[in-house]
């Protein structure tokens, strides 16, 4: 983890943390806060691994660097366990949009999967209620001390689980209050969206947007199945959609790619990838490009024109942030001002929100971009 104020600043001094930034991929059970969790699971009887927030911390840490997706996943079970009543839920959604706000994020979009929060007897729309509850008192008083942040819900489904179709429905009936967009999650590998596809017929007849967890632990034909079954507007992580690009030649005029026909439908129709550079790495999500971040096929994916955007995933499990993850990518490819603010208008554009909203938070990054300029 990074741990140097220093490391979080561009040349001339800019102040990374103060960038305004969007957050389209970020997991409510993914970021709660160690101390949270010590305290919930004492108040239930539930058992964790370490008693002091700081190595909880490193624990997650450790745990997450399994390099693959289905070890990184069990480190939910600990989260999840604290996340079964409304008092759980609501005071981790606050305390996460209150992290948001402390991230220089002035949009964000929450996932999480409400099936996986009945263990106590809520029903699904309760656990709804109780997380919009929890991001509206954290708004207020984000008002309240003079920031200013939008935040969305957007309801996940579990991609080896048979209730996507209901959670599909849940979405719905609750997008006039706060949830915005729809998602499949969990272990990718021969769960494709193809499974779900009542799910994605019923969205698609209620002019509902959906992203699809797609191209991180599985390959080409699992982002395919997002795109054509699941008529996916964002591809969580996309990352192996680098797996679509073919190096014909290197010289020292340049690389020369080309690219197969999935590769060229996301570029054609700016379809936004929504990568987790520290997540792909503990998951193992670029093993075959490397195992450090400079090996990331990002950079390839910016240079040849497609829809980046930055995110952290689980803030807990890989211990980061939005200005972490940007100043990280600076670091790795001497990306400037200028190049971080692209990804952020990025984002800006493939949010979940009306155009007219997503013109005027273009506006806010704008603005927030140029002021650091001086």
């Amino acid at each position: 983890m990074v741990n140097s104020a220093n490391e979080y600043q561009l040349p001339r001094g800019i102040d990374i943390a103060s960038l305004p930034k969007v957050s389209l991929h970020d997991h409510l059970d993914g970021g709660v806060r160690p101390q949270t969790i010590i305290e919930l699971a004492d108040a239930i009887g539930f058992d964790v691994p370490e008693s002091d927030a700081d190595r909880l911390a490193d624990w997650f840490l450790n745990q997450c660097d399994a390099g693959n997706l289905v070890d990184y996943l069990k480190t939910f079970d600990l989260s999840t366990a604290v996340m079964q009543t409304k008092e759980g839920l609501t005071r981790i959604a606050r305390e996460f949009v209150e992290d948001l706000v402390l991230d220089g994020v002035v949009y964000g979009e929450i996932r999480w999967a409400p099936e996986q929060h009945l263990g106590r007897g809520l029903s699904l729309d309760e656990t709804v209620e109780a997380v919009q509850d929890g991001i509206e008192q954290a708004i207020d008083d984000a008002e309240r001390a003079g920031s200013s942040i939008l935040v969305g819900q957007l309801i996940t489904a579990m991609r080896h689980a048979d209730r996507s179709l209901e959670i599909a429905e849940l979405a719905v009936r609750h997008r006039d209050r706060g949830v915005v967009g729809f998602d499949i999650a969990g272990a990718e590998a021969g769960f494709p969206a193809s499974r779900h596809r009542l799910a994605f017929d019923y969205l698609a007849t209620e002019h509902f947007p959906v992203t699809v967890h797609a191209g991180e632990a599985d390959g080409i034909d699992s982002i395919n199945s997002a795109l054509f079954d699941g008529r996916a507007l964002r591809l969580g992580h996309g990352v192996r959609l680098a797996e679509d690009v073919t190096v014909e030649r290197s010289d020292d005029d340049g690389i020369y790619v080309s690219l197969g026909p999935v590769a060229q439908w996301v570029k054609d129709r700016e379809i936004a990838l929504e990568l987790s550079p520290s997540s792909n790495l503990q998951t193992g999500a670029i093993a075959q490009w490397g195992t450090d971040l400079v090996d990331h096929p990002f950079d390839l994916l910016y240079q040849l024109g497609f829809k980046n955007t930055i995110n952290v995933d689980n803030r807990t499990m890989s211990g980061t942030s939005l200005t972490r993850e940007m100043s990280l990518l600076a670091d790795a490819f001497a990306y400037d001002l200028d190049d971080l603010e692209v990804f952020q208008q990025n984002a800006a554009s493939a949010a979940f929100l009306p155009l007219e909203d997503r013109e005027e938070l273009a506006e806010v990054i704008a603005a927030g971009f140029d002021a650091a300029r001086g």
